[in-house]
Formats: C-alpha cells, structure tokens, sequence
C-alpha cells in the first residue's frame, strides 16, 4: 500500500488552514453585518452580544484546532520538522507574557495592540490544550523538551494572570 507523500500531506494541512481563514473571514464579516442590521439590538443586549462575539471566538479558536491537528501528525514523520514546529510554539508561546504585559500597561486600551493582547490571553486555554496534545503526540525528545517549555511558560504565565486579576479585584 503506497502512502501519501509528505509534501501532498503538507499541501493538504496549508489547504486546511486556507480553508479555516476563508471560513473566519466569512463569519466575521456575517457577524459585522449582524452588527450593521441590528445596531439598535446590538445596543440594547450588549451583553448577549458579547456572548455572541465569545462563541464565535472560541468557535474559530477550535476550527484553527483541526489543521494544527493534521500538522502535528504529519511532522511527526520527520525530527527537523518536529524541531521547527516546537521553536515555532516557543516563540508563539512567548507572546503570552508580552501581550500580559501590554495589557497591564495600556489598561485595555482600543488600540489594535490593547485588543490583539487581549485576545491573546483569551485564547490562551487553548493554546495550553494544543501544547499538550503536542507534547504527547511528539516522537523526538529535543522536541518535547521545547514544547514543555512552551507549556510551562504559557501556563504560568496564565497563572500570573488570574493571581492578578484577584488581587486587583480584591483591592477594588
């Protein structure tokens, strides 16, 4: 039985992820429509809008789930691949505490910075869950080694986060 070659299998997870952001950009244009039509719905059930806007967040965070999925299956094929894909995640895991930090400094500001930050730590338990779905499916243990540092920092760097969040509270 003849297996896929691994560049088709590479074509087929960035055909994957393409397809992901064609179907974000299609629901978030479908949401800003929504916000358009019903301004004065929008207006006057903020909150359940906003639980709106969540479920859509989350929704795409999964969606982005499925092709990082495929990748990691396929990479496990390969231990060069398997390294670029961990320092990849322990860059991407790094931006956890600067975004923290952006948010601790503007406030929540309405610049792009201050949103892109907060969505960030948002998306933050699902990156954890990807870690660890990498980290159990890596084969190679220099890998491993970079993804669990890629855990440890993103999942402290969470942990920071909540602690703050109930000392600021608590103080106000």
């Amino acid at each position: 039985m003849n297996s896929i070659p691994w560049r088709v299998q590479l074509s087929i997870v960035a055909a994957g992820y393409v397809a992901v952001l064609l179907l974000t950009a299609v629901l978030l244009y479908s949401r800003h429509l929504q916000y358009v039509h019903n301004a004065a719905d929008a207006v006057a059930a903020g909150g359940m809008w906003a639980g709106g806007d969540l479920i859509l967040a989350v929704f795409i965070g999964c969606l982005f789930c499925i092709p990082t999925f495929l990748l990691v299956l396929v990479i496990r094929q390969s231990e060069a691949a398997s390294m670029r894909y961990a320092q990849v995640i322990l860059g991407l895991s790094f931006t956890m505490p600067v975004s923290l930090l952006v948010l601790w400094a503007t406030a929540q500001g309405n610049s792009f910075l201050g949103w892109f930050s907060f969505y960030r730590v948002l998306g933050s338990p699902l990156f954890i869950i990807g870690l660890v779905f990498s980290v159990l499916l890596a084969r190679f243990p220099r890998a491993r080694r970079l993804i669990l540092y890629a855990l440890v920092a993103e999942t402290g760097t969470l942990m920071t986060s909540v602690v703050i969040f109930f000392l600021t509270a608590s103080r106000h």
